[in-house]
């Protein structure tokens, strides 16, 4: 069935997508200002604001490597399947961004969108609908694995070195002017981190919705096979992610701010400049990183250079457990949704 020209499926897949761009709202965008929020340096309405402009910013700015990256993790020709695969990955998302979410665990929307990709491939196989491997481009996930490893160990270990530097530079300031530097700092830092999760996460959900619609034959791909992401598609999906990030963001705001961490301004702001350099730099070499893994390893090592005590280590290991979790999770969801999908194509 086809409404002005575009065919149902496609319109569901689409807003699945959409729908994976407001969890991602919920879940993953607010990593982006929870140091600001939690140590009140911007009021929350502020700070959404700001963290949309960056946002669109760093997609507009920081080109499409990552989005790339994202598709090729399958490989599939246009046609019915291949958007039936797409709408199953998104279903994971939803899924288990909402059940985390209630729980105020952050997730990585990054990994469950590949994890969820990679799932939806294995259930489909050069046209047919048996399990096989030939649908899933292994070698992206090299590049996915090179990503955890940056935003998992080097969060860390940049945050406990910057965070390190700072205190060092900063030792014989008196606490009320250092409070007001770093009041301003981190804005400052605050759009720097919402910025590079623009460049990363921005990229990856409007890299999906435009593969829907190459898929369904509605937009060309560009030379050399590139994704080229319209300007509509990058508004509409900011737009949607700034809805979910205001409405069901703070619990994550408070988990990562000021359960795991309670963070002073400094830490906010050395928090901030290490997660943004690391997903800037991934995002040059188009390599998908978390921006949850990212922001939260950064917090965890700007929080141990104080002392390990300063860590609740027991929010950390809720977080590991539903990290390790994403994974095969949303492979599941992916595998047993796409299976769903092609019984009624």
């Amino acid at each position: 069935m086809m409404i002005a020209g575009i065919s149902i499926g496609l319109l569901v897949v689409l807003g699945l997508v959409l729908g994976s761009e407001f969890v991602n709202g919920w879940t993953d965008a607010p990593n982006s200002i929870a140091t600001v929020v939690s140590t009140r340096v911007m009021s929350p309405r502020a700070a959404v604001i700001m963290a949309v402009s960056f946002n669109f910013l760093g997609v507009l700015l920081m080109g499409t490597a990552v989005a790339s990256t994202i598709g090729s993790i399958i490989k599939l020709s246009p046609g019915p399947e291949a958007l039936a695969v797409l709408g199953a990955a998104q279903l994971g998302i939803i899924i288990w961004g909402v059940v985390a979410w209630r729980f105020g665990i952050p997730t990585s929307e990054s990994h469950a969108l590949i994890a969820g990709l990679t799932g939806a491939g294995l259930a489909c196989s050069a046209g047919s609908t048996v399990i096989g491997t030939d649908a899933v481009n292994w070698a992206a996930w090299v590049k996915v694995l090179e990503g955890l490893g940056i935003s998992s160990i080097l969060g860390f270990g940049l945050g406990y070195i910057v965070s390190g530097i700072v205190t060092f530079l900063f030792r014989n300031v008196k606490r009320s002017a250092a409070n007001w530097f770093f009041a301003r700092a981190q804005i400052v830092s605050a759009c720097a981190m919402a910025f590079s999760h623009g460049s990363q996460d921005g990229q990856k959900f409007m890299g999906v919705f435009t593969m829907a619609m190459v898929f369904a034959n509605m937009l060309a791909l560009g030379p050399g096979g590139a994704l080229q992401i319209p300007i509509w598609v990058m508004i509409l999906c900011s737009l949607v992610m700034a809805v979910g990030t205001s409405i069901g963001g703070y619990r994550i705001i408070k988990t990562m701010g000021m359960d795991m961490v309670k963070l002073e301004k400094y830490q906010g702001f050395s928090a901030e400049v290490t997660a943004s350099l690391c997903l800037l730099v991934s995002s040059s070499f188009g390599i998908p990183v978390s921006t949850t893994h990212t922001k939260t390893t950064a917090i965890m090592g700007v929080g141990a250079q104080k002392g390990l005590r300063y860590v609740n280590w027991g929010i950390v290991k809720e977080m590991f457990v539903a990290w390790f979790l994403t994974f095969p999770i949303c492979a599941i969801i992916g595998f047993g949704m796409t299976k769903l999908f092609l019984l009624f194509m």
